[in-house]
């Protein structure tokens, strides 16, 4: 498998784990508004079961927008190619862990295809550039160390 379609197999995982979070979010918002709706009419100016109802549909909203622009920003980051060193877009393979510089979203699963019929799920981490860890990597290239929280890290792979 080359650097480039390992690198777009981690972007689809993490964009796939997005949509996904973006679907939930639209469907707890339609229930939200739905359980608003069915409701009926307002009691009162001060019905908190409404309220409560809007300010859920509201939280989720907001959730569904911060998906969509996640997988805005990953999509352009799709269209990169494979990076040298640390930097935005960057998939840093470590002799610890395996780090995605790109969105703050967190640990998410990679299905590499591999020969065999199996295919391994590996763990990434899709870190922000406001994170310790991505101010530690950036600017590295393959070979240099980092220390993070007492633990040192050695890149084996960035692509």
């Amino acid at each position: 498998m080359t650097r480039e379609e390992k690198r777009q197999q981690v972007i689809e995982a993490c964009i796939a784990q997005q949509q996904h979070i973006a679907a939930i979010a639209k469907q707890e918002m339609d229930s939200a508004q739905q359980q608003s709706n069915d409701y009926g009419a307002n009691v009162d100016r001060y019905d908190s079961y409404r309220t409560k109802m809007m300010r859920s549909r509201d939280m989720y909203a907001k959730q569904l927008s911060n998906a969509l622009a996640a997988i805005r920003r990953l999509q352009e980051i799709q269209h990169m190619g494979p990076q040298e060193h640390a930097t935005h877009g960057a998939i840093v393979i470590t002799d610890k862990q395996r780090f995605f510089l790109s969105i703050g979203a967190g640990k998410f699963m990679v299905p590499f295809k591999a020969e065999s019929p199996r295919q391994a799920q590996i763990p990434f981490f899709a870190i922000s550039a406001q994170t310790p860890v991505y101010l530690a990597l950036k600017d590295k290239s393959v070979g240099d160390s980092f220390t993070i929280n007492g633990l040192t890290q050695t890149i084996i792979e960035i692509f």
